[in-house]
């Protein structure tokens, strides 16, 4: 998984809010451009609190006829594929810019780049013949068929989807790419399987009865544990199988997860352990309870791959309502990771705002688990009123709905500055990307919702404020 993040300068010179968000609080709108990227790096296109799938593609349709830039367009979709590995997107922003885009240069090489494995071909056609059938433009055709002739026979084979309903041959007889011996074998049935770990399991369910499948699973996974050829990410996000297929593995598991060694050697941050934390809180999972306590201990192993920031900081969370699931979750975990591993202070805001003290013995997950989320509106300008000392940065951890006291706090964060003499950078992550801002300050940033690679974005604008909106703008596109 991948949920979520960028961050840009706001645009200067606003000083009243121009819009209102979805709680019809006071907010300010952002720039098509920035509303645009924001979009592409942090959907999933998933049902979200305040908007389902369906609307989140209209969306981001509507942002690419605003923007008015296909060439921006391609640029700001190479950036969600290739720097933050936002998939569904891409192949989306491809589709349409193939509809709407004619006799371009540019588009086969935008094709080409956006593709980063076989699978991308498939997806983004099949995007193309869902919405808009045939025939499929040439630019199209011609850009994922070169995307295709860069794969050797292990990737076409791993991403040939030999069981699904359009298939990698399927691409292949589509687009018409330059012959290669990958592809030459695909098209006529002679590309041995790829040897991954993947197709092992797949062939070890090929048995004849029930009792054999899972008996060659268990072996399979035997091998892939104790002979550790799983990466420690892979391993994390294979929890669910091998206890579900392998228990008898549980101590191997235990074991590797819980290698302080592997766990800083990975450089995993505390929030990618989310997924396996919910996998074993969702079943009565045969050892989820020591796997858990392994868990307990890699996290705070992982609070070693925290980079350490400079002066003091404050990090406000959400606690209103619209911040249930996994906003709650993350906003929580990423504030105990803050305040354990670089001794921020810690202030939850909803109609109010107060500061809150975690037990530093305790685990980072049983810090995070102990934050109480109070329900109530969100107040914005509480933050800045109840803040009281100060801050060289201050980590807002939000859905963005502001409503509670007007919404927008431009006033109560002008006084806070005026109050202790401050100028903090605030990073604001909207943890769902609902699309409206509630700062418009110079040192504030937009994070619209989330990525694993936050920490490394932080330390970028705290040295450089420009350094993701020139990262942005000089994505290479070739004519």
């Amino acid at each position: 998984m991948a949920k979520f993040s960028i961050l840009n300068p706001l645009s200067r010179g606003k000083s009243a809010p121009n819009t209102v968000n979805f709680e019809n609080g006071r907010a300010f709108t952002q720039t098509a451009k920035l509303e645009l990227v924001s979009v592409l790096v942090t959907t999933f296109l998933e049902d979200e609190f305040y908007r389902t799938e369906k609307q989140t593609t209209e969306k981001i349709r509507e942002l690419i006829a605003k923007v008015g830039n296909p060439r921006f367009v391609a640029k700001a979709a190479l950036y969600a594929r290739n720097t933050y590995g936002m998939r569904s997107v891409s192949h989306l922003v491809a589709g349409e810019l193939a509809k709407s885009v004619k006799g371009a240069r540019w588009t086969k090489s935008f094709y080409a780049q956006v593709v980063r494995r076989p699978d991308d071909v498939m997806e983004t056609l099949g995007y193309y013949l869902a919405v808009y059938g045939r025939p499929v433009p040439n630019s199209l055709k011609k850009g994922l068929g070169a995307a295709l002739a860069r794969f050797d026979e292990h990737q076409v084979a791993k991403y040939r989807r030999e069981h699904g309903a359009f298939k990698m041959v399927d691409a292949v007889n589509l687009v018409r790419p330059k012959a290669t011996p990958a592809l030459s074998k695909l098209v006529r049935g002679e590309l041995a399987p790829a040897q991954t770990w993947e197709t092992k399991l797949t062939q070890a369910g090929d048995g004849d009865t029930a009792e054999q499948v899972a008996a060659a699973k268990s072996q399979a996974w035997g091998e892939f544990v104790r002979e550790r050829k799983l990466g420690y990410l892979a391993l994390l996000r294979n929890v669910r199988n091998i206890l579900t297929q392998a228990p008898e593995l549980v101590d191997e598991l235990c074991q590797q997860l819980a290698d302080e060694r592997a766990v800083r050697k990975s450089l995993v941050f505390p929030f990618q352990f989310l997924s396996a934390v919910e996998v074993l809180k969702q079943g009565n999972l045969s050892g989820a309870g020591r796997v858990m306590d392994a868990l307990n201990t890699a996290i705070d192993h992982s609070l070693a791959n925290v980079p350490k920031f400079e002066g003091n900081t404050l990090v406000a969370l959400d606690s209103s309502g619209s911040m249930v699931g996994r906003p709650q979750a993350i906003g929580s975990l990423f504030a105990a990771t803050l305040v354990k591993a670089t001794g921020a202070d810690l202030m939850l805001f909803s109609d109010d705002a107060r500061y809150v003290s975690l037990n530093r013995r305790d685990t980072t997950l049983t810090a995070a688990q102990s934050i109480p989320f109070i329900s109530g509106g969100t107040n914005f300008n509480a933050i800045f009123q109840r803040a009281n000392r100060a801050y060289d940065r201050i980590v807002i951890l939000s859905d963005m709905q502001g409503w509670v006291g007007g919404g927008a706090p431009v006033q109560p964060f002008a006084d806070y500055q005026k109050r202790y003499g401050v100028a903090p950078r605030i990073y604001s992550f909207d943890l769902k990307g609902n699309g409206t801002l509630q700062f418009p300050q110079e040192r504030v940033y937009c994070l619209a919702g989330w990525n694993d690679r936050v920490f490394e974005i932080m330390q970028k604008l705290d040295r450089d404020p420009e350094a993701l909106v020139r990262d942005v703008e000089s994505v290479p596109l070739a004519d």
